[in-house]
């Protein structure tokens, strides 16, 4: 009798540390998550003026507060989902003040200008954005053709623009002696870019480009190599993603593991 109590005691002893040490690290690992989320590259750098609250319970994240535009509300939620131990993502986000329609010439301003500033071989932030009519006019300054010639590839393949103008100014070497281009100022920072934004910022980019908004492609990133599955039409669609990802901040290599 008293050797059958004994051994139900310990059971009862050992389920609840069991069940102690399970709590402990759910809890542990939720505020890995909070914490992980805050410090990506993308919280600290796109979503940074925005009020983001994160909360996770057993990997559960809900996200509330407010963003500055939808490509913000999209970040955060694809950023938050590539943390490891997040089970799901409840976007509560809601946008900050009067939306533009879809397709109007405020929002492809907005959404020209999010697709150049999620690639580091064009200037997005010296690069001024117009429309009129579903026409994108850009101004501003490139740091050599090839560049102005990839600002106009990437405006022209985001949705709803019909003709983009380009009027931005090239420099020559006489009017920026000295200093780096905007790609070597990106390159020396995308080191220090986490997998869990690098995954973000591809999905998104994917996403906003006209010719890959339609494909179904998963994503990982070890490490900054990025690996893409899923489904292609053709060959020329693969190699496109792999273009537009390779072009992507913090992407060191794409591994295209799509089938056509």
């Amino acid at each position: 009798m008293k050797k059958t109590m004994y051994c139900l005691a310990l059971i009862v002893t050992v389920t609840t540390l069991f069940l102690f040490n399970v709590s402990l690290f759910a809890s542990m690992t939720d505020e890995r998550i909070e914490s992980s989320a805050k410090k990506s590259y993308v919280f600290k750098t796109y979503l940074k003026g925005d009020d983001i609250k994160i909360q996770s319970k057993d990997g559960v994240v809900s996200l509330t507060g407010t963003v500055s535009e939808e490509s913000h509300k999209s970040l955060a939620r694809e950023t938050v989902a590539s943390l490891p131990g997040v089970k799901s993502v409840d976007n509560k986000l809601e946008i900050k003040g009067e939306v533009p329609a879809a397709y109007t010439d405020a929002w492809l301003i907005t959404k020209v200008k999010s697709t150049l500033l999620f690639h580091r071989n064009v200037n997005a932030t010296g690069t001024e954005v117009l429309a009129k009519d579903g026409t994108v006019t850009l101004r501003g300054e490139a740091t050599s053709k090839a560049q102005k010639d990839l600002t106009t590839e990437y405006a022209k393949d985001v949705e709803g623009v019909k003709n983009v103008q380009n009027e931005m100014t090239v420099l020559t070497a006489a009017t920026k002696p000295g200093k780096k281009t905007i790609g070597e100022k990106i390159n020396s920072i995308s080191e220090k870019i986490d997998d869990a934004s690098i995954t973000a910022l591809v999905k998104t980019t994917l996403l906003y480009h006209r010719s890959t908004s339609a494909l179904k492609t998963t994503v990982e990133t070890k490490e900054g190599v990025v690996m893409l599955g899923g489904k292609a039409k053709n060959a020329a669609e693969k190699d496109l993603a792999t273009k537009l990802v390779s072009d992507v901040h913090g992407v060191k290599k794409v591994i295209n593991n799509m089938t056509v």
